[in-house]
């Protein structure tokens, strides 16, 4: 394949990147990133499994939660084929009509996983200051508008910058930085005017996954300053318990995400294999550690999947 790509965009192709110099070893790397795939696969839809079917779990902080793992679930299947494909079968080629779907879908997601952890918050929020007022502020049929609004929130925004992708120019080297597409690698490679696509992405991170994080933090400073005119000590460990596992998914999310922001805008000189890994630590740590963190510090989770496992058992 030539390292020119043509002007006409709709013929174009790109290269996807395994572990550059590491090659010889793919089919060793593809093992424990497989495997990583598998456990989040399974572990998220384990989760959707149990909210869906347990009756004890029908309130908005599984069904938030059942949102989270589906999010989880779409990173790693919209991210899976073209991962696998270079590890294992060579396969690095990618048209730009399946680059530009992949990012839709990667970024998308993105967006619906801060989206829902933002809406977990809230329903900590409401549980932890406002108790008596919780079944009434946060019913079934409101979390459910909740989550579609913030589910074509994520999705919408997403298409105009991917639209323009499909129109640019790509007259640079052809090889992207990862064994997916995002919407940062692609325009790297454009010599069209890239400054609306620029601009664009950086507002709706600020605008969407910045004012999320804000307000994570604004909904814990005063869920806090709640717990702590709790006399019993006890009580307060109580209600701080049921936070501790959406701040570990919190910082699951965010670190990695913020980490490969860095990479990107200030690191594009560093080593490729530090682009891969975080790369792929974005894609795969949410998605393998939410269901973990769940299982092991959410009771009515850790009951479930027991009893499930039981049940199997005997059977």
């Amino acid at each position: 394949m030539s390292s020119m790509l043509s002007s006409n965009s709709s013929s174009s192709s790109f290269l996807l990147t395994g572990f550059p110099g590491l090659e010889w070893a793919h089919h060793w790397i593809s093992i424990p990133v497989f495997t990583v795939y598998l456990a989040a696969i399974l572990g998220n839809a384990t989760i959707i499994h149990i909210v869906r079917t347990d009756p004890s779990l029908h309130q908005p902080m599984y069904y938030f939660l059942a949102m989270l793992a589906s999010t989880d679930l779409g990173l790693c299947v919209s991210t899976m084929p073209t991962v696998l494909g270079v590890l294992w079968l060579d396969f690095c080629s990618i048209h730009l009509y399946a680059c530009v779907f992949q990012l839709y879908v990667v970024h998308s997601f993105s967006l619906m996983e801060s989206a829902m952890l933002f809406a977990m918050a809230y329903d900590r929020f409401v549980a932890i200051t406002n108790p008596l007022r919780y079944p009434t502020m946060l019913t079934s049929s409101r979390v459910v508008k909740i989550t579609v609004v913030l589910g074509l929130q994520s999705t919408m925004l997403i298409i105009p910058p991917g639209l323009r992708l499909l129109w640019f120019s790509y007259c640079h080297h052809n090889t992207l930085s990862h064994s997916y597409c995002l919407h940062q690698d692609m325009i790297r490679l454009s010599c069209s005017n890239t400054q609306f696509n620029s601009l664009y992405a950086l507002t709706v991170i600020l605008l969407l996954m910045g004012s999320d994080f804000l307000f994570i933090l604004l909904s814990y400073v005063m869920i806090f300053h709640s717990v702590l005119t709790i006399a019993s000590h006890k009580e307060q460990l109580k209600a701080l318990n049921t936070c501790v596992s959406h701040i570990l998914a919190v910082l699951c999310f965010y670190i990695p995400v913020l980490g490969l922001s860095i990479v990107h805008r200030f690191a594009r000189h560093s080593s490729p294999i530090i682009h891969i890994v975080m790369g792929n630590v974005y894609i795969l740590f949410p998605p393998l550690m939410n269901p973990i963190i769940y299982s092991i510090k959410t009771q009515q989770i850790r009951r479930a999947i027991i009893r499930i496992i039981s049940l199997r058992q005997v059977r």
